[in-house]
């Protein structure tokens, strides 16, 4: 059973807040889960700089094969989850809401492409690289943040 947490000025707080205010030990099974992909792709090689290579290079199947199979999975969840009409753990409903096409789309994904193959990096599997010892993708996790950033400020005046 949850808690109820008051404000400090003796107000129940929101429940988007309340759903927000966890202990610690609530969250371990999010650092357990990211562990478990953290070595899933260490072991698939997904953090490997040459097999990125590879893929932009169009020299090997390795990383087609691992994008292909994720999104086979996700079409699979998402179409389960709408049969089945399946909650989410807390037993809410999950609304997948219809995305608009836009060509910012293209932009955008064109750009985290050059990244990608410049970088050899994805924000996925960035930790999973510094947590190899591959200490100078740091600046990539930098430039992702500093990216993320600057997307915030000037969102408004993107074509959307």
């Amino acid at each position: 059973m949850k808690e109820r947490i008051r404000d400090t000025d003796g107000e129940m707080p929101s429940q988007m807040e309340a759903a927000t205010a966890q202990r610690w030990y609530q969250l371990i099974k999010y650092a357990v889960v990211g562990i478990f992909f953290g070595i899933l792709f260490v072991k698939a090689e997904v953090i490997s700089w040459f097999r990125i290579q590879e893929m932009f290079r169009l020299q090997s199947f390795h990383m087609y094969g691992i994008i292909g199979s994720a999104i086979v999975v996700g079409m699979l969840s998402v179409w389960l989850i709408k049969k089945f009409n399946i909650k989410t753990l807390d037993g809410e409903t999950v609304r997948i809401h219809p995305k608009k096409f836009s060509k910012g789309q293209v932009y955008g994904g064109l750009l985290f492409g050059l990244g990608w193959a410049i970088t050899g990096a994805c924000p996925g599997p960035l930790f999973a690289q510094i947590g190899t010892g591959a200490t100078v993708i740091v600046v990539t996790l930098l430039s992702a943040i500093a990216g993320t950033w600057v997307y915030g400020r000037i969102r408004e005046k993107l074509p959307h």
